[in-house]
């Protein structure tokens, strides 16, 4: 049976009511509003922002007969509001309820809430604003409008004010059922988002998980596919999102972007954020696991040597930059095929290169992720799994040498750098650097030596294709491993491939099997106690 009514009656809007936070283009549709006769009821500042604006404007208070009252708190919660707009005047019983208490129906409903999710994104808001910037009253109406869509049209954003307002001018001053639906669950998508936000950071007060959890968010863009062609997907953006992101970003130019190239320049700009300091970074990304990550005196070096780390896996991937892009940098990059590059800030004449090459992707994301992150969604059958972002979890003066030998400046400054690439590297997960640059990855392998093993063939290949020793591909490199080596014999392939010092968790049953065979090369170890999976 279908969920439409039979016959809806239409009912003209003769009184509306508004009140919003967020007062872009409200005088311009009030104002269509009031030259088709309709009354507008309004409260405290939007009333005063209409009456500015030249709009007749009926006080909440005066339709109440009763005051604001609490600081503003309590006005518009009273039945000479929420009867009008709750009456189903498709019910006789309903307008003789109206008809005895002297109660107009009201047929436009136009709310936007407190501004809780932007006080939010202000890192500076204490306890009692958030508070305070929890809307009751405005939920309550949105509700109330929604449910009632068969005889009031609700409105939360200012976007459908032109489409509504075009609706009314025409024959009957109402709108279609189809549109008050549509807006009647884009209210109540509005409040369950706005709930959530508030629930959310209530939550977090506490420190403690909350008993239920709703993901909402708005929709950013409706993706050609998902994964693969066979499979549909959506980009949203998080109520929550604050401070500089892919979701965020400004496209510059390029084809749009893929449920692919999004999770990709999204792996590729958490890691580049591992890098906010003076010194020019860039992060070369490919299916979300980096095959090259260098530091350089610019950005033009840091990208040669994240390049050379692995030419191959390059050509097609993501590049991300942790400085502003200039023509120079630009250029070399465009040198071979790439998806997408990332950048905090890109200069005219950088822009104007990228030009050349309209089908490459630019985004500019105004800065780098801030220390704070949202935390990392995963759905699994029957539900959903939440944990913290991996944040932060070493430092270098935090390092616990394991071995006879201490590590010596060059081999420690290695040491922290392989390490932050590893946490952005899919498990099993071993980095070979090297003088502020990757020189071997191995990811995602089933067992951690064999993970050894491919970031060793991985770097003797780039040596063979720079036209260099392959068999001294590896010298004297640091190796970073996301987890402890179960064995030695992972160490041991490290060691052979040239590499002189070792950064990992430690905390295996074999820990000490492992330690003494790093004593035996000479080799210099390090535990950090923190392990970095990355499934």
């Amino acid at each position: 049976m279908s969920a439409q009514s039979t016959n809806p009656q239409v009912f003209p809007v003769r009184r509306a009511l508004i009140s919003v936070s967020d007062k872009s283009k409200l005088a311009e549709f009030a104002k269509k509003l009031d030259a088709l006769g309709i009354e507008i009821v309004s409260t405290g500042g939007t009333a005063a922002f209409l009456r500015d604006n030249g709009i007749a404007v009926v006080s909440v208070s005066d339709v109440t007969k009763f005051p604001e009252i609490l600081e503003g708190r309590v006005k518009t919660l009273h039945p000479a509001i929420h009867g009008g707009i709750l009456a189903n005047l498709e019910q006789s019983s309903a307008r003789e309820a109206l008809a005895q208490h002297n109660i107009a129906p009201i047929g436009l409903v136009v709310i936007n809430l407190y501004p809780f999710e932007e006080t939010l994104k202000k890192h500076a808001a204490d306890f009692d604003t958030m508070i305070e910037n929890i809307d009751v009253g405005g939920p309550a109406m949105l509700r109330a409008a929604a449910k009632n869509h068969n005889c009031v049209t609700v409105v939360t954003d200012p976007a459908d004010y032109e489409a509504v307002a075009a609706e009314l001018a025409g024959e009957g001053r109402a709108t279609g059922d189809a549109t008050r639906r549509r807006l009647a669950a884009k209210a109540f998508a509005r409040t369950a988002a706005y709930d959530t936000a508030i629930a959310t950071w209530f939550a977090g007060q506490t420190g403690a998980a909350p008993s239920s959890c709703t993901i909402t968010g708005t929709l950013k863009q409706s993706l050609r596919y998902g994964e693969n062609p066979h499979q549909k997907a959506a980009l949203y953006e998080s109520a929550e999102r604050s401070g500089p992101g892919i979701v965020g970003a400004e496209q510059v130019q390029g084809k749009e972007l893929s449920y692919n190239n999004l999770t990709d320049a999204d792996a590729a700009f958490e890691l580049i954020s591992e890098f906010p300091g003076n010194e020019p970074a860039v992060a070369i990304v490919k299916h979300a696991n980096p095959c090259g990550v260098a530091l350089g005196s610019s950005l033009v070096e840091a990208y040669r040597k994240a390049l050379a780390c692995d030419p191959v896996s390059a050509f097609g991937g993501i590049v991300a930059l942790n400085g502003r892009l200039e023509e120079e940098a630009a250029r070399e990059i465009l040198k071979i095929f790439t998806e997408v590059v990332i950048v905090p800030e890109a200069s005219d004449a950088a822009r104007a290169a990228f030009a050349a090459k309209p089908n490459v992707r630019l985004l500019v994301t105004g800065g780098l992720l801030p220390v704070a992150r949202q935390p990392y969604f995963r759905s699994v059958a029957g539900g959903f799994l939440v944990q913290d972002a991996d944040v932060g979890g070493f430092e270098g003066k935090t390092l616990r040498t394991v071995t006879k030998r201490e590590p010596n400046d060059a081999e420690r400054a290695n040491m922290v750098f392989a390490m932050r690439v590893t946490k952005h590297v899919k498990s099993n997960a071993i980095v070979f650097a090297k003088d502020g640059a990757t020189l071997g990855i191995g990811a995602g392998q089933m067992s951690r030596v064999d993970s050894v093993r491919l970031a060793v063939w991985k770097a003797r290949e780039a040596a063979e294709h720079a036209g260099k020793n392959p068999d001294e591909a590896l010298k004297d490199t640091a190796v970073a491993s996301d987890a402890f080596f179960p064995f030695a014999d992972g160490l041991i392939a490290a060691a052979d491939a040239g590499a002189t010092s070792i950064i990992q968790p430690g905390g295996s049953m074999r820990d000490e099997e492992v330690i003494r065979a790093a004593d035996e090369r000479g080799l210099a170890m390090v535990f950090t106690g923190v392990r970095h999976f990355r499934h």
